[in-house]
Parts: C-alpha cells; sequence; structure tokens
C-alpha cells in the first residue's frame, strides 16, 4: 500500500518585533516573502533576492541576517527585528536619528537594511569582534577604534545604488559615539547606586 506523501506545509509561529505571529507557510518560503506577502512588513524591502544588496537585512537573535535566504520555516523560535520594531515607540533609534539628521539615504530603498545593519556592527563593534580590516584581532585589544575604514569593511554587505555611503558612514559614526555615551552613563549610574548602597549599609551597621 503505498504512503500518502507528505505536505509541503507546516503552521509556524514567528516572534517578530516582540509580537507572535501564526501562520501556515510553503516550506520553500523564505522569510522576506513571509514578511512582506504574509505579515505585511513592507519596510523589508526586495532587492536581489540572492543575498547580494543587503536591502532585506533583519534582526534574527540581534545578529544579521538576509532575509531572503532565510526559510521561514527556520526562523520560528527566533527573535525577529524588521525595521519596523528598531525604534521604542515614538522614540527613533539612534542610527535611525542620525540617518535622518546626516542624510544617509536618498530612494530610501535600501536604508531599513541599513539600519538594521548598522545596529547590528554597533554592537558587534562594542563587543570586540574584529573585521576583516582590524589590526590588532586579539581579544585583549579591546574594540578597536570605529574608523570610517572599519564602517565601510563592516556596512560592505549593504549596497546603495544612489551612492550615499559618505553619509552613511558618517551616520554610523554618530550612532556609535551616541550608544557609547549612553553605555558610559548607564556604567555611572550603576556605580552611583553601587556606592550610595554600600553607604547606607555602612550607616547602618
Amino acid at each position: 500500500m503505498a504512503t500518502a506523501p507528505s505536505t509541503t506545509y507546516s503552521a509556524i509561529t514567528l516572534n517578530i518585533n516582540g509580537e507572535k505571529h501564526t501562520l501556515t507557510v510553503d516550506h520553500r518560503t523564505t522569510l522576506l516573502d513571509a514578511l512582506r506577502e504574509r505579515l505585511d512588513l513592507t519596510g523589508t524591502k526586495k532587492g536581489c533576492d540572492q543575498g547580494q544588496c543587503g536591502a532585506c537585512t533583519v534582526l534574527l537573535d540581534k545578529r544579521r541576517a538576509v532575509a531572503c535566504l532565510q526559510l521561514a520555516v527556520a526562523a520560528e523560535g527566533r527573535e525577529i527585528t524588521t525595521i519596523e520594531g528598531v525604534a521604542e515607540g515614538d522614540q527613533l533609534h539612534p542610527v535611525q536619528q542620525a540617518f535622518l539628521d546626516l542624510d544617509g539615504y536618498q530612494c530610501g530603498y535600501c536604508t531599513p537594511g541599513q539600519i538594521c545593519s548598522a545596529v547590528a556592527v554597533i554592537e558587534e563593534h562594542a563587543a570586540g569582534w574584529p573585521s576583516a580590516v582590524t589590526d590588532d584581532v586579539r581579544p585583549e585589544a579591546g574594540p578597536p577604534p570605529l574608523t570610517a575604514e572599519e564602517i565601510r569593511e563592516r556596512m560592505s554587505g549593504n549596497l546603495c545604488r544612489c551612492g550615499a555611503y559618505v553619509s552613511i558612514v558618517q551616520a554610523v559614526a554618530r550612532a556609535a559615539e551616541a550608544d557609547a555615551r549612553n553605555a558610559r552613563t548607564a556604567d555611572g549610574d550603576r556605580t552611583a547606586e553601587g556606592t550610595q548602597a554600600g553607604q547606607h549599609e555602612g550607616a547602618a551597621a
């Protein structure tokens, strides 16, 4: 007796921008098509559909991924962030604000992917990840200076057909500076809280 062929569809639940979406997809459906065609999250753009232009870049578990090469079924259980989820409510992400202030876009088609990539680039750099142009790749050396050359190398997977690269590099640099300032402020606040707690404990003793 012949067995029935297995189905090529599955019901999956995707965690996108903090919200869960359940849908039935063909196993061959890319994450890009699921986002755009099934969930109306059209901020993620379809460019080359071959993983070469970066227009469809999203964040998977806070790391960069081109959605056109990622199967939707393989993204189940992962934290997906698209351009629609980068901002905090009405407050733009520092990368978004920097792109706006420094004209890091022209037609805007590649901008969502550029911004998602830049968000991850800044976190990767702060964590000490080296790039192909980093001189000292020893872990103890810490993050290298985020020079224009470093930014260009780290953002090289995102193409801008309008050629707004100079402004994009400036925007990433400004956002990285803002992120570093926020980190120093947070560290200072934690230090102050620890000092105050120690003083209270000493007074109580």
